[in-house]
């Protein structure tokens, strides 16, 4: 192969890098989960505005909570709230002491969690618990002679209890494998906590302390929000329980199961429920349409619900107010943006209202800007780090507000590329509006989020939590007059199978769930195939999401990573799109079985997404994995889905990728008939191809090849049916390069550039830099070069037979005849190309 011929130029922003693997946790490892997402994202602390985690003074009279990240003291009688810690760590969940002089609670580095205890008149602290794993959710007995918590010290989080007095002194209480969480001591030696175990199943036990004897209160699939709180009888509870979505508080009495009682109709998301000392009244938390969470209370016997509002918040030091303003240059008006501010510690600093979410890769607290936005700060030094999405370098500003007497900043952010401009419009195909997190979101609450990641096309995925369907009735809840496009779709969970993305369609696809282990439908003879066929037929796209999660799926344990039915459909002609780059998954990996369905003829699509969680505060940005999309005419959802579908698109989580082709003393095609040129004569000018595009023939073309990316990356590269054919080290800083040369090509297969490798810095959050281009196809789309098309009809081969292996072993005892067929019809495809 020709070497290829290299003009480059360079604009340089920023640093270097090495490969990491996918996300797996930030926090240490829990034993037996394979990843965190739930984990870290259900049961550790959250931060946000307003009043979270209530505990209430054993004389009624005061309030503690968790706000902005630390823990604060509300009088009940005054509805002044004083600040009781500060420094870098975010403290949460209070719990007094019987004789109201202290406070246990949770400090979380972002790394690790710690349990501290406080005394709320001097301010001194004391480490109780630094396992060196994570703890969580203290809780003293009511005599105060223990003080219970979570903690996986042991492998998973079980129950544990130390002497407050003598910290060294604890003993494990549960052993069971699973999460052991939240722990609720009565004054009868009686304990409630919230058992979760790997399959989903969450169920309110109660424990008798000296016999070890346990019994199930009430049980529920993903009871992600359920926070239980044993009264002062330590005969009720009352705990936050799904009841279709979303949840309201019930009353048990652990002596009688079958006695519940309703104390909230029609709420939001009542949260983090405390009972009132003397058992009159239940305190709790609620997030608002504004997602700051307010203080409430409910009679035990139920009744009418009462805010308790803060009149006043003391934060103990000096404060200002600013305003920070967000610009793009050679732009007019202000600029959404995705900021982070701290103070001198490294405290995040939040404004008045509107989430704030945590990105786990990277460790940062961040939240959006229309453009203008002010906040309360403590007075003295302060951070500031604005982003625009994918599209602009990070720019930050150190300041000291004592100092400099400031209480106005403007950032200026600049876009060294502007997709637009040249035809490409950024979508993200997969997250979840609403997923077990601790707000309750609408889908106008997107906008912010997709204004300041600079995003064009969003749909959102309506997905079950086992038996509850998410955000079912925003069905058919649509936005395309106007940037930016929201358009409802589904994820589809054979769980068996594989999970599907579906998009652009008109009605729901039931059941949304089957196969072996989930539910009613686990022995259905139904192939993913029904679902891809619902979506063609409606002209919708249906993709494979998060479909490999390993770096090698062609080794023995990685062909049992990719999904079991996604061979076959691929082969069989039946798949739209494969989610080649997403958040938890492995791009590198997804990619190397992407290249093998093109290389036998299947044309099937790059698509992107997130499956990012809105509603989670530990949820990377919406965007942060997308796909770039080239409509042809005007831009509106339709012409979006058919450019989707024709694969004129590049798939990124950093790197933006401009790549064409032109074959030397040919014409080109770019409407994908092989015909030659658009009025299909097979005569015209040459013009350069670009992904999406057929280009004639093979043998000599020159590329030309533009890379704009906000992080440094490794590797660049022009693979021809899978192999590299030029490669080029990546920059070692932000910045824009242009690249040309000349490659040789074979007279069929495909050509497409990758960016890979490298350390995930901000904007991005994904595992590692990575971003990928639809194939430009040689001669026709679908075309095969024999050898290539040879060699990997014998890798799908190996793999489709591990597949196989894997779907007679999860069906055992049931006739199949319709899964069989695919099987048996992608074998024989494949073994005529071998």
């Amino acid at each position: 192969m020709r070497r290829a011929l290299l003009s480059l130029a360079v604009l340089i922003w920023g640093a270097s890098s090495t490969l990491q693997a996918q996300f797996t946790n930030r926090y240490p490892k829990v034993d037996g989960y394979g990843h965190h997402i739930y984990l870290e994202g259900y049961e550790l602390p959250v931060l946000g505005t307003g009043v979270l985690d209530p505990a209430v003074s054993p004389d009624g009279r005061r309030i503690a909570f968790g706000s902005r990240g630390w823990l604060w003291m509300l009088d009940l009688d005054s509805g002044r709230a004083r600040r009781l810690t500060r420094g870098a760590g975010i403290d949460a969940t209070p719990a007094f002491s019987p004789d109201g002089r202290r406070l246990a609670f949770v400090r979380d580095d972002t790394h690790d969690t710690r349990i501290l205890e406080i005394d709320p008149d001097s301010g001194e602290e004391r480490v109780l618990v630094d396992s060196g794993a994570i703890d969580l959710h203290p809780a003293y007995s009511p005599d105060g002679q223990w003080l219970y918590f979570s903690s996986a010290q042991a492998g998973d989080l079980d129950i544990w209890r130390l002497a407050p007095d003598d910290p060294s002194q604890r003993e494990r209480v549960t052993e069971e494998a699973g999460l052991e969480v939240r722990p609720q001591p009565g004054p009868d030696g009686r304990l409630v906590y919230l058992s979760k175990n790997r399959g989903g199943r969450d169920r309110l036990m109660l424990r008798e302390l000296e016999s070890g004897n346990e019994r199930v209160l009430k049980n529920q699939a993903i009871a992600s929000q359920t926070h239980p709180a044993l009264g002062p009888d330590g005969r009720r509870v009352v705990a936050g329980w799904p009841t279709g979505d979303p949840y309201d508080l019930w009353l048990l009495d652990v002596n009688d199961t079958h006695t519940q009682f309703q104390l909230t109709r029609d709420q939001e998301l009542p949260l983090y429920p405390a009972w009132g000392p003397f058992g009159e009244r239940i305190y709790f938390s609620e997030a608002g349409p504004d997602q700051v969470f307010h203080l409430k209370w409910v009679p035990v016997g139920g009744g009418r619900v009462e805010d308790v509002p803060v009149l006043d918040w003391d934060w103990g030091q000096p404060t200002r107010r600013i305003v920070i303003r967000t610009r793009l240059a050679g732009e007019q008006g202000l600029a959404a943006a995705r900021l982070r501010v701290a103070d001198g510690e490294g405290h995040p600093l939040i404004p008045d209202s509107g989430q704030v979410r945590f990105d786990s890769q990277n460790g940062v607290h961040y939240f959006y800007s229309s453009g203008r936005i002010e906040l309360e700060v403590p007075l003295g030094a302060l951070s500031v780090t604005a982003v625009q999405g994918l599209e602009t370098p990070p720019v930050s500003a150190v300041l000291d507000l004592r100092a400099q007497g400031r209480n106005e900043i403007d950032v200026t952010l600049v876009r060294p590329w502007d997709p637009r401009e040249a035809g490409w419009y950024a979508g993200d195909h997969h997250f979840h509006l609403n997923y077990g997190g601790p707000y309750r979101l609408q889908p106008e609450d997107l906008l912010p989020m997709l204004q300041g990641e600079q995003m064009d096309v969003a749909t959102p995925l309506l997905a079950n939590l086992h038996n509850r369907f998410e955000d079912l009735e925003f069905w058919g809840w649509k936005r395309l007059d106007r940037r930016p496009l929201i358009d409802f779709g589904q994820e589809i969970r054979s769980h068996f199978l594989g999970h599907l993305g579906v998009i652009g369609v008109e009605s729901v696809f039931w059941p949304w769930s089957w196969g072996p282990g989930y539910q009613v439908y686990q022995r259905d003879d139904r192939p993913n195939a029904a679902a891809l066929g619902h979506a063609t037929s409606q002209g919708g796209l249906a993709a494979y999401v998060h479909p490999v999660s390993v770096r090698d799926p062609e080794s023995r344990q990685g062909m049992g990573r990719v999904p079991v039915e996604l061979t076959a459909d691929a082969v069989n002609g039946d798949l739209d799109a494969l989610e080649v780059a997403c958040l938890w998954s492995d791009e590198i990996g997804t990619a190397k079985v992407w290249h093998h369905f093109l290389n036998v003829g299947s044309t099937v699509v790059p698509w992107a997404g997130t499956d990012a969680f809105p509603n989670f505060y530990r949820s990377m940005a919406v965007g942060t994995t997308r796909v770039y999309v080239r409509p042809q005419g005007d831009f509106n959802f339709k012409s979006y889905l058919s450019a989707l579908r024709e694969g004129r698109s590049f798939v990124t989580n950093g790197p933006l990728l401009d790549f064409r082709l032109e074959a030397e003393d040919a014409p080109s095609a770019d409407s994908g008939d092989g015909n030659g040129s658009q009025d299909g004569s097979g005569e015209g000018d040459m013009e350069p191809v670009q992904p999406g595009d057929v280009l004639l023939r093979g043998g000599p073309a020159a590329f030309t090849l533009s890379v704009h990316t906000p992080l440094p990356f490794e590797t660049i590269e022009i693979l021809v049916n899978g192999q590299v054919a030029w490669s080029q080290d990546g920059p070692e800083s932000a910045s824009s390069r242009s690249y040309s040369g000349e490659i040789d090509l074979p007279q069929a297969g495909w050509v497409a550039v990758q960016a890979r490798g490298g350390e995930t810095l901000w904007p991005s959050m994904d595992s590692y830099p990575f971003a990928h281009t639809a194939p430009i196809w040689i001669g026709a789309r679908g075309s095969t070069d024999p050898g290539a098309a040879s060699a990997s009809a014998d890798q799908l081969l190996r793999i489709l037979q591990v597949a196989h292996d894997r779907l007679r072993v999860g069906y055992q005892g049931t006739d199949i005849p319709n899964l069989e067929a695919r099987f048996q019809q992608a074998r024989e495809k494949l073994e005529q190309l071998r």
